[in-house]
C-alpha cells in the first residue's frame, strides 16, 4: 500500500477558480470594474504573495477604510466559501483508494485555511490524513515534510508518488526525497533545468490514472 502524496490548492481543489469567483464579487461589491479581476488575480499570484501585502494594495487602488485585518479574513473566508470538491477528483481519489494507495494531503500554507477547505468541501472523507506546513513547522520542498506525511499515515516513504502543480514546492520536493511526480501542467511549460517530473499531465483525475498505470 503505497503513499499517493497529494498537493491541494490547483492539484485537489481549484484554488484559482475560487480566488476569482470571491474576487469577482468583492470587485462588484466594492464598485471596482470587472476587468480589474486581472489585476487582483496578478497581485494575488496563485496564492503565493502574503495575504497582509493583498490586503495592503486592495485597500490602496480603492481606497478602503477597512482595517487590513478584515480583508485578511475576507480573504481566507471568501476564498473557503467559494471551493468546491470536484465530483470526479473524488471519484479518481476513491478509484486510487481502491487499488491500495493511501492519498495523503501535503500543503504549504496556513492551517486555519487549508484545514478549513479539506473539512468542508468533504475531502476529509477521501483522503487517509493531511499534513499542512504551518502546522508541521516545515514547508515543501523541504524532504522533512513528506517525511512528515509519511509519519502520519504510519508508511514508509518507499513507492510512494508526489502528485501537485508548483515545480519547486511540489516536483522539487519530491526530487529532494527521491519520489518519482507527477506535475499538474495548467496550460505551462517545464522550465527549470535542476530537475524533472517523472510525469506531466493535465489534470488531477489524468494524475491518478498516471500512477496507477505506472
Amino acid at each position: 500500500m503505497p503513499l499517493l502524496l497529494l498537493d491541494l490548492d490547483n492539484t485537489l481543489l481549484d484554488r484559482t477558480g475560487s480566488f476569482r469567483a470571491w474576487g469577482e464579487r468583492f470587485l462588484d461589491n466594492v464598485g471596482a470594474p470587472a476587468a480589474d479581476i486581472d489585476w487582483l488575480l496578478s497581485v494575488d499570484a496563485d496564492g503565493l504573495t502574503d495575504r497582509w501585502d493583498v490586503a495592503d494594495a486592495i485597500r490602496d487602488r480603492y481606497r478602503l477604510a477597512v482595517p487590513s485585518i478584515d480583508l485578511v479574513d475576507e480573504l481566507h473566508d471568501g476564498v473557503v466559501a467559494n471551493t468546491r470538491l470536484d465530483p470526479l477528483v473524488a471519484c479518481a481519489l476513491r478509484i486510487a483508494d481502491d487499488a491500495g494507495w493511501v492519498p495523503v494531503v501535503v500543503s504549504n500554507g496556513a492551517v486555519r485555511q487549508q484545514d478549513a477547505k479539506i473539512r468542508r468541501t468533504g475531502l476529509d472523507r477521501y483522503v487517509a490524513d493531511w499534513v499542512i506546513s504551518e502546522e508541521a513547522g516545515v514547508s515543501k520542498p523541504n524532504p522533512r515534510i513528506f517525511a512528515l506525511a509519511a509519519q502520519r499515515a504510519r508508511m514508509s516513504l518507499r513507492g510512494a508518488w508526489v502528485v501537485g502543480d508548483s515545480p519547486e514546492a511540489d516536483i522539487g520536493g519530491a526530487a529532494a526525497v527521491g519520489l518519482p511526480s507527477v506535475w499538474l501542467h495548467r496550460g505551462r511549460t517545464w522550465s527549470d533545468t535542476r530537475f524533472a517530473p517523472t510525469r506531466t499531465v493535465d489534470g488531477l483525475i489524468a494524475a491518478v490514472a498516471t500512477v496507477l498505470a505506472g
